[in-house]
């Protein structure tokens, strides 16, 4: 396999574990309200487990309220029983055929926990990051030994190969920085 292919896999993986760090921390809840808390929140609507962005839509009128209209009013009770069972610990509250959603503030020690479980996962995509320039320097190895690289290359994607760690960290610092600075937020 060339060296462009080994390093593009490797920015493209890692894009991939930038982007899915983004979604985890998009369904963390602070102190705002936010439509991405719910969106991805499974419903059982007709015996089949729907996400609640395909049955309703979910607006913020207000930095501490979540709106949901349901496009099917008699779906309302099963998206508020989802809610309720889900780990948000949000009360829902129906009203005829929407449902409110009140976002109380965070207590301090919440947030300090919520800091804790986003460092924790920008840490995990890290160490995601790192096994995947691993792997991708396992296949330059394997091409220098299988002399279809030199030695001279095969450091250069090496040295690629840690520089796009280094970038895609920097992405994950950022995002760990955005999430951390709207959690502590009062």
């Amino acid at each position: 396999m060339p060296v462009d292919d080994i390093l593009l896999e490797a920015e493209d993986k890692m894009q991939k574990a930038v982007e899915h760090l983004r979604a985890s921390l998009r369904t963390l809840r602070t102190g705002r309200a936010s439509a991405g808390l719910v969106e991805h929140l499974k419903i059982d609507y007709y015996g089949s487990p729907t996400e609640l962005r395909q049955l309703a839509t979910i607006t913020v009128p207000d930095p501490l309220m979540i709106l949901i209209k349901p496009y099917d009013p008699g779906s309302v009770g099963n998206i508020a029983k989802s809610i309720q069972a889900s780990e948000l610990g949000i009360t829902p509250v129906v009203d005829s055929k929407v449902i409110r959603l009140s976002i109380p503030p965070l207590s301090e020690e919440r947030r300090r926990q919520l800091v804790q479980q986003v460092k924790e996962q920008a840490e995990e995509a890290k160490i995601a990051l790192r096994n995947i320039r691993r792997d991708a320097i396992k296949h330059i190895d394997a091409e220098e030994k299988a002399k279809s690289l030199g030695e001279d290359n095969a450091r250069k994607a090496r040295d690629d190969a840690t520089e796009l760690v280094h970038n895609h960290e920097k992405q994950v610092d950022e995002a760990l920085r955005l999430k951390t600075d709207e959690i502590m937020e009062v």
